[in-house]
């Protein structure tokens, strides 16, 4: 992964910039004991996670997002109890929650960004192309599709989408929406759902979860569409882990044995909150209900 689209992706789905370096944790207090185990400073009692309060369908404080399920299931499975720390995700918010100790894992990250170590991947998918159920682009499903020549594109700033947008000169009618803001007050996300039902904007480009879950919940119906075909720039597709502190190597594993063991559950919580899954062959998984409204 590139440094600009590692950047932009962990903006759109975590929005963590490239400014937020992994502080020194403060002393807290040894793992469990062992000598291999002498830099692990996980609470033996709490699972404790590092959370946005106000970005769903991720989390929230009302323990409404899937990220917010899947911490549940993980504590259930440990046998402890679950307490969040909460930060917007923005500037400072890795140097504030996992770097500074305060909580042990991130539920949501890409896969090789270099701030945090990544667990084993718990599910792949990619950005998306969100239409009108029914209208003319509701086929479309690559962004040099000749039909959006002379339609406006709703794009947030600074992600991967944005380049094949250049590319395909469809930048100077796009619409473009903030990559970075403050989740307790704005949601670009929102703003841009909201223009594309007033039709304001012919499409939007969201990323997967962003976009099945929206368009799960959006009045007039809405059709999500990955984006598979379109190569040559950014990667569109990504692996999402969980991000736990370098040190934190029996942690990690930990994690990635709950991973294996619970893949089922896990996929199918993703599918019921519309996220757009793909299989270990980048296709499509079977059952995904990102285009239907319920």
């Amino acid at each position: 992964m590139t440094g600009t689209a590692s950047r932009s992706l962990r903006a759109c789905t975590i929005a963590v910039c490239a400014l937020m370096n992994v502080a020194t944790p403060p002393a807290f207090g040894q793992g469990h004991g062992a000598a291999n185990e002498a830099l692990e400073l996980i609470d033996p009692n709490e699972l404790r996670v590092c959370a946005d309060p106000n970005n769903l369908p991720f989390s929230n404080e009302k323990s409404e997002g899937f990220e917010n399920k899947l911490a549940e299931l993980l504590a259930e499975k440990l046998g402890k109890k679950l307490a969040y720390t909460f930060y917007p995700q923005a500037t400072g918010f890795v140097r504030m929650t996992l770097g500074s100790h305060r909580c042990d894992v991130i539920m949501g990250y890409p896969q090789g960004d270099e701030m945090v170590q990544s667990t084993n991947p718990y599910y792949q998918t990619a950005y998306a192309l969100v239409t009108k159920r029914g209208g003319p682009l509701e086929s479309v499903d690559a962004l040099g599709d000749p039909r959006l020549q002379d339609k406006r594109v709703g794009v947030v700033a600074g992600t991967p989408p944005s380049t094949y947008l250049v590319a395909h000169g469809l930048m100077a009618k796009a619409k473009s929406y903030p990559l970075v803001v403050d989740t307790r007050f704005e949601s670009s996300a929102v703003a841009m759902m909201k223009d594309l039902a007033a039709g304001e904007i012919d499409a939007g480009v969201l990323w997967g979860p962003i976009a099945g879950y929206r368009a799960l919940h959006a009045d007039p119906p809405m059709h999500v569409e990955l984006l598979l075909k379109d190569t040559g720039g950014p990667h569109l597709v990504y692996r999402i882990t969980m991000g736990v502190r370098p040190s934190d190597q029996n942690w990690k594993r930990q994690l990635n044995k709950l991973i294996a063991e619970n893949r089922p559950a896990i996929d199918k919580l993703l599918l019921d909150f519309g996220v757009p899954l793909l299989d270990e062959n980048g296709q499509p998984l079977g059952g995904n209900p990102s285009t239907q409204r319920q």
